[in-house]
């Protein structure tokens, strides 16, 4: 059975594959698929005569299998439970890959002003986004309040680069990896195929993926970003990549209705609300899948007016999607930061 990553990040979302046919050529693409993290993986990869492909998806599967041991929220057994299980707040000793993830995590947290916080897993269960899944009411003000009580990244957390260690400051918080977990898993399977030998290639988990080199006719990698809807039949605009990740966050299918109003899976750690701005997706391209997930998530809660600021602060290669505020009916419009255009026009 695999290990299941909490459902609130979506999966897949966003990002198909447009993988032009093959040429007529003895490069011809080999696909690896499987099962990960909730959601599925898909590897195309280019062969060329020092790629060592014996035994390679074993490879790539122990790949993941290492990423869930550590970060899965669903895996009670997996390092990120354990620490969440214990009331201690001493510090712990981690491993070298949480250090790395929480480093990026930390960061992004401060240049999003805080609207990308790992520690939302209490909100994240109580609006019933959680491996619970329960949204037969709504939380009250009083519950929300106490969840936030346990929340806050910055102030719940402290982490120890050099002694490796972590500790909370609030016994009851808890780490939720799945906004930057997935993209760390491409990475890492980026890494085990260029230790192979392989510089030609597309990985890809539930949406979020990172392309290196070319096809075999000499062309990027073509990736089609999807329009906001539930079908995800269209695409809104197709770009090229080599050598770059692309992760897509949206609030188009994991959400529920009640009362005639509708939740989003994505939440304002300020409010302990689900956002409430018209941005239905973003898209962020960067140099590696970990950071692209987790900016994603961060300019998604924070609205295409903020994060359209903050991506500019930070030099983010950002695509929104929003509904246009001039029509009473469903109109989507995009816009794209000064780093996403220069990227994708060549």
């Amino acid at each position: 059975m695999q290990t299941l990553f909490c459902s609130f990040k979506l999966i897949p979302l966003g990002l198909c594959l447009f993988l032009l046919s093959a040429c007529e050529t003895e490069k011809k693409p080999v696909r690896y698929t499987g099962q990960t993290m909730g959601t599925t993986y898909n590897i195309v990869v280019i062969p060329s005569p020092e790629a060592k492909l014996e035994n390679l998806q074993k490879k790539i599967e122990n790949s993941l299998k290492e990423v869930n041991s550590h970060l899965s929220n669903w895996d009670p057994n997996s390092e990120i439970s354990h620490f969440n299980i214990t009331k201690d707040t001493k510090p712990i000793t981690i491993s070298s890959m949480m250090v790395k993830v929480l480093e990026t995590a930390n960061a992004v947290h401060k240049k999003s002003l805080g609207f990308f916080d790992i520690t939302l897993s209490p909100l994240i269960d109580l609006w019933g986004f959680g491996p619970k899944a329960m949204k037969s009411r709504l939380p009250s003000e009083e519950q929300i309040e106490g969840a936030l009580a346990k929340v806050g990244q910055n102030t719940k957390l402290r982490l120890d680069r050099d002694a490796k260690t972590l500790l909370k400051t609030n016994p009851d918080t808890q780490i939720n990896l799945s906004a930057i977990a997935k993209g760390f898993g491409v990475d890492e399977v980026a890494r085990t195929l260029i230790k192979n030998n392989i510089n030609n290639f597309m990985v890809e988990i539930g949406g979020e993926l990172y392309a290196r080199g070319k096809k075999p006719n000499g062309e990027k990698w073509k990736i089609g970003i999807e329009k906001p809807d539930a079908s995800g039949k269209e695409i809104q605009l197709i770009v090229k990549l080599s050598n770059l990740a692309m992760a897509t966050s949206g609030d188009y299918r994991n959400y529920f209705e009640k009362n005639g109003r509708r939740y989003s899976h994505i939440l304002n750690a300020k409010t302990g609300h689900p956002f409430t701005h018209k941005t239905v997706s973003v898209t962020v391209i960067a140099n590696n899948t970990m950071l692209a997930d987790a900016w994603a998530t961060a300019l998604l809660t924070l609205g295409k007016t903020k994060g359209m600021e903050i991506a500019k602060q930070n030099d983010l290669a950002a695509f929104f999607i929003f509904k246009s505020e001039k029509s009473a009916e469903t109109v989507f419009e995009t816009s794209m930061s000064p780093r996403f255009i220069e990227l994708t026009t060549e």
